[in-house]
């Protein structure tokens, strides 16, 4: 059983997800506004938050930051829950450090699928040993990453996406393969739009360039990959 945090100042929103995710058998705490979702995190941490982007003064946007930058709370996950279906709204989402992004209206199988899949990063244990690939390096056992040396400040699942490509240096990774092996949908599920957003971002913080990415390439109609030197990943 989780504990779930859903804030939405929709209150009959909150009220359906309260009733899904509790026949799922988790402890559903709710929150009408920003600021009230904040101080139900600081009497108690969830291990995964559901957030409206519109909410009055403190917006989602503004409690996901919040978020990322404290010690306790930086490596929840964070599902966007709105009605906002632009891309710079889901670009924003993502800047902010949201890991998922679920548009409404929405069927409730889709909400458990979402759920279900962001509640494995706070259960999965990733394999143990520093990998490096050219001037990337990322340590699963204690979530740093680092590219030339220099420390990249990555959210649960850019770190776990970035390990993945890493562990698969050179290989062609179809959008497919990764939202079942980084997110853990189902075959045939999952938005291929959220590897784009979290590809982006990710590029923004390991590449000099990121509009001429140099380690994390496109493979037109293919995939990703991260460019691997000759002798491929090593452990250290």
């Amino acid at each position: 059983m989780a504990r779930i945090l859903v804030a939405d100042d929709d209150r009959h929103i909150v009220t359906l997800v309260e009733r899904t995710l509790t026949r799922a058998d988790h402890q559903v705490v709710s929150a009408h506004t920003g600021a009230e979702a904040l101080e139900r995190l600081r009497n108690a941490v969830a291990d995964l938050v559901i957030l409206d982007i519109v909410m009055p003064a403190l917006t989602g946007i503004d409690v996901c930051r919040h978020m990322r930058m404290h010690p306790s709370l930086c490596s929840v996950p964070i599902l966007f829950l709105t009605a906002k279906q632009d891309i710079e709204s889901k670009i924003m989402g993502f800047e902010a450090g949201g890991d998922d992004y679920l548009t409404k209206p929405f069927d409730v199988s889709e909400l458990e699928a979402r759920v279900k899949a962001l509640l494995r990063h706070t259960i999965k244990a990733p394999p143990s040993g520093v990998l490096a690939v050219g001037p990337v390096r990322v340590d699963p056992d204690s979530g740093a990453a680092s590219i030339h040396g220099h420390p990249v400040d990555l959210t649960p699942v850019e770190f776990e996406l970035l390990y993945y490509l890493t562990m698969h240096a050179g290989e062609v990774l179809p959008t497919e393969r990764l939202l079942q092996e980084v997110w853990g949908y189902p075959p045939g599920t999952g938005n291929p739009s959220l590897v784009r957003m979290h590809v982006l971002n990710l590029r923004r913080k390991i590449e000099e360039n990121p509009a001429r990415p140099a380690l994390l390439c496109t493979v037109p109609r293919h995939g990703y990959t991260l460019k691997a030197r000759a002798d491929g990943p090593r452990l250290d």
